[in-house]
């Protein structure tokens, strides 16, 4: 079958935004900004899942939150908004042109001094971060998930949580078999995490999927 680019119906998606709170001015440009000149707009995590970041991370008070893939840097805010007044995020971005507009509205938020942008590859980036996570966002290039697990799980406290996207990619995960580059390393995560008993998970059907992941 030929799956859908939308796993979520639209009339759903546009009932859950009206009962989802609104986002503050600053998220509003960013994300009509980024619609607005952006050929992969699409990637940006939008209102629903935005404030699903925001509450996970108020939830938990975080000291210190590692965010695998920048984009535009709307998912990076909306962390932030949980961080301990001495906290940090710190964001990796491969892109330049992203990171000179995630940068860009970070310095516009009250945050600007607890988020830390680093430009580079992750993988080489993330074991010259000497850092205890509470929160690790993936959300970066799907075939290096695994690798980026392995690298941030030793570095996770216990009773933190790893919220890795786009886990359902457009719905190919479904499909029998699964094809293609990416949809076949986001199903081989799903599994790699599904066989690891030294974490809890539950797969969300939140926007392209979100896969929870708890280290107990």
């Amino acid at each position: 079958m030929k799956a859908p680019m939308d796993m979520i119906h639209p009339l759903a998606q546009e009932y859950a935004e009206k009962f989802t709170s609104a986002p503050d001015g600053v998220l509003d440009e960013l994300e009509a900004q980024t619609r607005s000149i952006h050929p992969q707009a699409h990637m940006i995590s939008g209102k629903v899942q935005g404030r699903f970041l925001e509450m996970i991370s108020c939830m938990m008070q975080p000291k210190r939150i590692l965010e695998i893939g920048t984009f535009t840097g709307y998912s990076a805010l909306c962390l932030a908004k949980g961080l301990r007044k001495d906290g940090q995020l710190h964001t990796i971005e491969v892109r330049e042109s992203e990171t000179v507009m995630a940068k860009s509205y970070f310095d516009l938020s009250v945050w600007r001094d607890q988020i830390i942008l680093h430009h580079g590859n992750a993988l080489s980036i993330i074991p010259e971060l000497n850092e205890l996570w509470d929160i690790v966002f993936i959300d970066a290039d799907k075939v290096h998930y695994i690798d980026y697990y392995n690298l941030v799980l030793p570095k996770l406290r216990p009773g933190g949580v790893i919220i890795a996207d786009n886990v359902l990619f457009h719905g190919q995960v479904l499909e029998d078999p699964v094809k293609g580059k990416n949809a076949k390393a986001m199903q081989a995560f799903n599994e790699y995490v599904s066989n690891d008993d030294s974490v809890e998970k539950v797969l969300l059907t939140v926007r392209d999927g979100i896969l929870l992941i708890r280290k107990k």
